[in-house]
């Protein structure tokens, strides 16, 4: 680099590092070829905007005069006009012997050869696509002086014809390679006459001064022979280029020892010349940056500044270089028809998209057409074919064999004309071809072949029924991922409603699909075709879509769930339900297992939607504005946004450098706010995802973040473990105010709905409300108060308030504790209800914009929508989890304490309710006949209860601490209980005697009664025991496990016994010699339990060949061979406690969310 470049550089460092922002400067300096991939990555790697801004600089320094004039170029590209003009006095002084422009790069020895040669002028908008240029340079250095042919080809419209002529605007690539000059000829699709005419001037040209001939050539290979002869002696090593070659027999009236670059949509141009062949292939997209920078040139503006209708504009045309210079000189005219433009695009006018240029077709679908025109007669019928393809679809070859019946190498032999054309495109994957359109491609096959798209869609029906009757379909073929994605898709289009209702309304089209593809598309597709799938049967209908929608995040996991398992815990009048019988009544002749819940028609869901977009725990969850849309973050770093009617995903973005803990929209729904663990703030655009700004002012993770109600003045609240709230103005690049007041972190903000207020949670237990215009404190809740009569421990009374929301008038907000969603009144502080339903922490609530819905967000990787009126309306019980059962006959009775402390008697069959007495119940039990009913406390208290007449006449304080379990004898004369502390005690209360089982070093976790006066026990100190209850003697010690043992159970035969624990295994164990048999819970392959969680309880069945397990969910296991049988997914989790019949055919237990659940055996 010169002396006065670098000098004017290290002047000026200080300003450049403090004001540019090195994004877009890259791609310029990249885009020249004068900085590398590797050192941008290095750029960005730097933490601060400074840092990465004097980390290029320093790069710059050790780089060439060319590097200067690039980066200067670049500051003035971005709209930095006073940092370039610091560094013009420093421009480098090119040598007056290459007589180069400094700015333009082109030499005036480059231009005078192009003007003579008739080489185009570059455009009025310009925009360099060096990779490609360098590729096309390239490959004409490598002629060597040597005959031969350079090929540029691609579809219409994608910028062959300006890379043709950049190519040859170089210096040394002329003087080095060609200096015998460069002549240009725009050939186009000619017949012979047209051809002899440009034959003629192109010699005329060669021989101004008549030298070789007076005469014109009459004929082709008169014309031919001249110009050999001209080339070879008038113009020795020059280069030819022929702009827009058609036809093959047009190259050789050309193919006479010249050197040749030609650009053409037909790739196979060539094959008829000899030579050596080289080809450039161009992509048809110039991709999103260089469109935007395309439109900003044309319309004079920076191109941050640009409408959201730019974005638009390039994704709906992919990038097409031909569309966004026609549209960009039309908005050139008129500044304010972005919309119209935008609406031309969208709805494939593409005659009004019109430009006069040099370009020689006037409209877009004109240039296309030609192309197809040129196709062979023969296989014309099978393009229009391609017109029910859908955009951005890679198609299998399979897929168009079944379309076409056709063998593989038919049917590639065809596309690889159309390919060859540039009129499709294939992706070779391997072994496998893949073939796709672009999407200007598709518009204009669906505009020109409306009129047959319904025959056309019935057509690939029909023929994919002909085939796949014969043909089962299978994951392992390549156009099975096709057929589950778009088989609905032609159905619908080709009006073939029947079959359509039958495939949605397949229990086994759901089970393959979603198995493949998760449950958004389907659930997309029931959305999507509603007017179709309502004619047949509205409730139907929407009975597969609300199943779809709350087992979605069950239906995306692996290993997959029994989908004919989770049809049966439908509504019995549900067609899910219905097939889902049917199915298991036929499995089950054969063996399989099914369960029946049978009260589940006591079970409201209030539920609407349960997504899992996000692979480890979700921190919060927001509606856009137009509650079209819901953006997600959590624990994965990522930001998420999907549709909020299907859970279908628009947007994934790796957002912050950790946790991402809050995200926003702006009330015009443009921009996306998160806030993270890595301390920043930043704001996104939220239907591309590009990043808008970076607020770095906080000292701790930034916890929350919301943007104001109105849109006329926006503003940013956020809030921090460093305790404060600050505002943020968009348009200014420092925080607005600090809120001082919390004592500990702000976990949420939120505006009320007329932005005179902003309300904040804390972890020091309030929720406070502020003064938006003055920044002061208004009012102040205390939320933890509301706990201190919970069932919780007192000593885990830290309450943490996580979040809050407003409704829509302003008169409620909604808060989030512990696992717990509350509803209060502002004026009154009163609660208007709550729900449960997350399996975890509850981290975010948010209401839709309407107050019809609202968002939870969780730890248990799950996003919920609830219906509001269902919530405020729900009256469920929820019962605690510590419940006793007794089979008699064909009855179950369950006794239980719900959450309002009452004892009740709960009839399993019949569904009816005896409520028995009120009582701060730790632990209950049922007497085997039904007579009496007994109840621990949390004070060691132990309370037995006289069915028949409702009353209380024993009890005794014996157990110091709470009694945590508590069962009759067979016989109803003895009473065993256990407490925190490490003993058993065994109460006969009728003679009022007592025998202590001490043993365990540690707390008893549960213990269970067997024959013979024996019981088995379990503790914290990783053991298990057998007693004798009448000697109190320990008759066999096994230790099983490094950890807690959660649960056991012994087969009846007494030959083996099974153990779990805080490990999350389960093991069968030999009694006699304690031999480890089973292991039953190995870790799955993505890490995570086979139980969900802890196993917390067992049961062998009576003939040793089955063991049922409880912890997230319950699962079935064949003894023999360790296998699962079957899974049942409660819709709470934390089982405790799972009560088997004797006949091993019902089974109940209660979730954390206080749902009892009776199950039965299909049969």
């Amino acid at each position: 680099m010169d002396a006065k470049a670098r000098n004017c550089l290290l002047q000026h460092r200080e300003a450049l590092e403090k004001d540019i922002k090195t994004s877009y400067i890259m791609d310029h300096m990249i885009s020249d070829g004068f900085l590398t991939i590797s050192e941008e990555e290095k750029v960005r790697n730097e933490p601060t905007q400074q840092q990465r801004a004097a980390m290029l600089i320093k790069m710059i320094l050790k780089k060439d005069n060319d590097s200067y004039i690039s980066f200067y170029n670049a500051l003035l590209h971005e709209g930095y006009k006073d940092l370039a003009a610091l560094l013009h006095d420093g421009i480098p002084v090119v040598s007056s012997s290459s007589g180069k422009d400094s700015v333009s790069g082109i030499t005036s020895y480059v231009r005078t050869v192009l003007c003579e040669g008739g080489v185009p002028q570059r455009p009025v908008v310009f925009v360099t696509r060096k990779k490609l240029v360098n590729a096309i340079q390239q490959k004409l250095s490598k002629l060597k002086g040597e005959p031969g042919w350079v090929t540029i080809h691609g579809m219409a419209g994608c910028g062959k014809s300006v890379l043709a002529a950049e190519a040859v605007r170089d210096h040394s690539l002329l003087e080095g390679c060609f200096p015998g000059g460069v002549h240009w000829v725009s050939v186009g699709k000619q017949d012979k006459s047209g051809l002899l005419m440009k034959l003629q001037n192109l010699c005329t040209r060669l021989d101004q001064d008549e030298s070789f001939s007076q005469r014109l050539p009459l004929n082709i290979e008169e014309a031919k022979d001249r110009l050999r002869i001209l080339m070879l002696r008038k113009h020795p090593r020059s280069l030819l280029i022929l702009d827009d070659v058609w036809d093959s027999w047009v190259l050789k009236a050309f193919d006479n020892q010249c050197q040749i670059l030609l650009t053409t949509r037909d790739k196979s141009v060539t094959d008829s010349v000899m030579g050596p062949k080289y080809v450039v292939p161009v992509e048809s997209s110039l991709g999103k940056e260089k469109g935007l920078e395309i439109l900003s040139l044309f319309v004079n503006m920076k191109k941050a500044d640009l409408p959201e209708q730019a974005h638009s504009i390039i994704k709906e045309c992919k990038g097409s270089p031909l569309v966004v210079s026609l549209i960009g000189a039309l908005l050139r005219d008129f500044p304010n028809r972005w919309e119209y433009y935008l609406k031309q695009l969208q709805n494939k006018q593409f005659k009004r998209i019109r430009k006069s240029s040099s370009y020689d077709y006037e409209a877009l679908d004109e240039a296309m057409s030609i192309s197809v025109e040129m196709l062979r007669e023969d296989i014309k019928d099978y393009y229009t074919d391609l017109s029910i393809l859908q955009k951005d679809v890679k198609v299998p070859t399979k897929v168009l064999c079944i379309l076409w019946d056709m063998e593989t190498e038919e049917v590639e032999d065809i596309l690889q004309e159309f390919v060859n054309k540039s009129l499709l495109f294939c992706d070779r994957n391997g072994k496998s071809f893949r073939y796709y359109l672009h999407d200007l491609q598709v518009d204009f096959l669906t505009e020109k072949n409306c009129s047959q798209l319904q025959d056309l869609h019935k057509k690939i029906i029909t023929q994919f029924q002909r085939y796949h009757q014969s043909h089962t379909l299978s994951p392992d073929q390549e156009d099975c991922m096709y057929w589950y994605n778009f088989l609905a898709y032609h159905m619908a289009s080709a009006k073939m409603h029947k079959e359509l209702c039958a495939l949605m309304f397949s229990l086994d089209w759901i089970k393959a699909k979603t198995e493949l593809v998760g449950p958004a598309h389907l659930i997309h597709e029931f959305v999507e075709y509603r007017h179709i799938l309502d004619e047949k049967d509205c409730a139907v209908s929407e009975n597969f879509q609300e199943f779809l929608s709350l087992n979605g995040h069950l239906l995306g996991r692996q290993p997959f769930p029994n989908i004919v398992q989770l049809g049966l815990c439908e509504p019995e009048t549900s067609e899910v339900y219905q097939q889902a019988k049917l199915q298991a009544k036929q499995e089950v002749d054969n063996g399989m297992l099914y369960l029946e819940w049978i009260n589940k028609k006591n079970i409201t869901n209030l539920s609407r939607l349960v997504v899992r977009p996000h692979t480890d725990a979700v921190y919060h969850a927001c509606f856009s504005e137009d509650g079209q849309r819901i953006a997600s973050c959590g624990a994965d770093k990522t930001l998420q946004v999907f549709k909020a009617e299907t859970g279908e995903k628009l947007l994934e973005i790796k957002a912050h450098e950790d946790e991402v803990l809050c995200c926003a929209f702006s009330t015009d729904d443009r921009f996306i706010a998160t806030c993270s663990v890595d301390k920043k703030v930043k704001i996104w655009n939220s239907m591309t995802g590009e990043l808008v700004h970076t607020y770095d002012e906080h000292s701790e993770q930034v916890n929350c973040c919301h943007f104001t109600n109105s849109s006329h003045h926006l503003l940013l609240a956020t809030g921090s473990s460093d305790c404060f709230l600050k505002l943020w103005d968009l348009n200014q690049k420092e925080c607005r105010n600090t809120m001082f007041g919390h004592t500990n972190s702000v976990n949420h903000c939120r505006f009320s709905p007329d932005d005179k207020l902003l309300a904040s949670c804390s972890a020091d237990g309030t929720l406070k409300l502020w003064d938006v215009t003055s920044a002061n404190e208004r009012k102040s809740i205390n939320v933890k108060q509301f706990f201190l009569n919970s069932e919780d421990p007192q000593e885990d009374m830290e309450v943490i308030v996580k979040c809050c929301s407003w409704s829509a008038d302003g008169a409620r907000i909604m808060v989030a504790a512990k696992n717990k969603i509350f509803l209060w009144n502002i004026d009154s502080r009163s609660k208007v209800a709550d729900c449960r339903g997350h399996l975890s922490w509850v981290h975010g609530v948010m209401f839709s914009p309407d107050g019809s819905s609202f968002l939870t967000s969780s730890d248990d990787q799950t996003i919920r929508l609830w219906e509001t009126k269902k919530v405020c309306k729900n009256s469920a019980v929820m019962l605690k989890q510590e419940v006793d059962v007794v089979f008699q006959e064909n009855e179950v009775m369950v006794l239980a304490v719900d959450h309002i402390k009452r004892l009740q008697l709960i009839n399993g069959k019949t569904g009816q309710i005896d409520y028995l007495t009120e009582a701060q119940v730790s632990c209950c039990c049922l007497s085997p006949h039904l007579q009496y009913i007994a109840f621990g406390d949390e004070n060691g208290a132990i309370e037995i209860l006289e069915l028949v007449n409702n009353r209380i006449f024993q009890s005794r304080f014996q157990h110091k601490k709470t009694v945590w379990h508590i069962q009759f004898t067979a016989d109803e004369k003895t009473l065993i209980s256990s407490s925190d502390d490490s003993e058993i005690q065994v109460w006969n209360w009728q003679l009022d005697k007592y025998i202590f089982l001490r043993g365990h070093q540690e707390t008893v976790k549960d213990f269970r009664l067997l024959k013979n006066s024996r019981l088995l026990s379990w503790s914290f100190d990783g053991t298990v025991k057998v007693w004798n209850i009448i000697t109190g003697n320990t008759e066999k010690d096994f230790v099983c496990h490094q950890g807690t043992v959660l649960s056991c159970d012994i087969s009846h035969d007494a030959t083996k016994f099974s153990s779990t624990s805080a490990d999350k295994t389960a093991k069968i164990w030999n009694v006699s010699n304690g031999e480890l048999l089973h292991l039953c819970a190995p870790l799955s392959e993505e890490g995570a339990a086979t139980h969900g969680g802890w196993v917390t309880d067992l049961c062998f069945s009576p003939d040793g060949k089955m063991l049922i397990s409880a912890g997230g969910y319950i699962k079935w296991w064949n003894v023999v061979t360790g296998e699962s049988s079957q899974t049942f997914y409660t819709n709470g989790t934390n089982l405790k406690k799972i009560h088997v019949s004797p006949d091993f055919k019902t089974y109940v237990t209660v979730d954390n969310l206080g749902i009892l659940y009776i199950l039965q055996t299909l049969e």
